[in-house]
């Protein structure tokens, strides 16, 4: 009996033993920092990644991510122009490893950083940037929206932080502005602006090919009309300038008149009344 109750001790005791040697290390994995509490109380320095010893039973140790992680939410807002705006953000974020023990003590976990800092910081940073443009601009300006949201969650997290003196507990790594939703009333509005803008486009163009058109029509006419005119033209002249020198062949040479005359002639003499025929030209002139 008393070996038994030896045995049945010394299997607690070495079973202790084998608890104390398992809960006298800790290893923290890649990514991670391990967040010393003692008694409780969290302790300022944190463990890296890696095998660590700590005190049994009177320290635990807490996983903290410190990875690059993405906070994804969608924020309301109502643009200048009072327009619903459903606006869908990314945030890229890390967590600062040395702050890890004071942000799970005044904070909490990575969780509860995200839910109660990061998520306001967004909605809040959405509807006041938001607010400052119309519907439209919000698309052509997407890039200046994004910066300017970037800026005002960066001042809500610092202002934030900065009361619970952890200032650099974590860094925005980027901000992207991954969706804008428009009610259904403005997207139809939209729709109909731009059927509206194509409709007046091609309006415009069938109204400058028949003007065209019309021009062109127009010019060839014109090409027409002063071709024609320039033919007269060089017509008359040349016709002119025949009658001015065939004028002046008869003027320097009379008998070329009478010529003339003996060519249209018919050989018939005209007749008058009450007297003999007279010769129209001398037939001697002729000789």
């Amino acid at each position: 009996m008393e070996f038994n109750t030896r045995k049945i001790l010394s299997g607690i005791a070495a079973g202790f033993t084998l608890i104390v040697i398992i809960s006298s290390f800790v290893i923290v994995d890649a990514g991670f920092v391990g967040v010393v509490k003692r008694l409780g109380a969290v302790q300022p320095n944190y463990l890296p990644e890696g095998f660590h010893i700590k005190t049994p039973f009177i320290e635990t140790i807490q996983d903290f991510d410190v990875r690059l992680a993405k906070v994804q939410s969608i924020a309301g807002a109502s643009s200048r122009d009072l327009q619903v705006i459903t606006t869908e953000i990314a945030v890229q974020y890390s967590m600062t490893a040395a702050l890890t023990p004071m942000t799970l003590q005044k904070i909490g976990t990575r969780k509860i950083v995200e839910r109660t800092l990061i998520e306001p910081a967004i909605m809040e940073s959405v509807k006041a940037i938001t607010a400052l443009y119309t519907a439209e601009q919000l698309i052509t300006q997407r890039a200046e929206v994004k910066n300017k949201i970037q800026t005002r969650i960066n001042s809500f997290l610092n202002e934030t932080l900065e009361e619970k003196e952890l200032v650099g507990a974590l860094a925005i790594a980027n901000i992207a502005i991954t969706d804008f939703d428009f009610s259904a009333e403005f997207n139809r509005a939209i729709e109909e602006k731009v059927r509206a803008e194509q409709e007046a486009l091609k309006a415009k163009n069938e109204k400058l090919r028949r003007v065209t058109q019309a021009e062109a029509a127009a010019a060839e006419k014109t090409l027409a009309a002063d071709a024609k005119a320039y033919g007269i033209k060089v017509e008359s002249l040349a016709r002119a300038n025949a009658i001015r020198l065939e004028a002046k062949a008869l003027k320097d040479n009379p008998q070329l008149i009478e010529l003339r005359i003996a060519e249209k002639w018919d050989g018939q003499l005209p007749k008058f009344s009450g007297g003999d025929a007279i010769p129209l030209l001398n037939i001697d002139n002729l000789n």
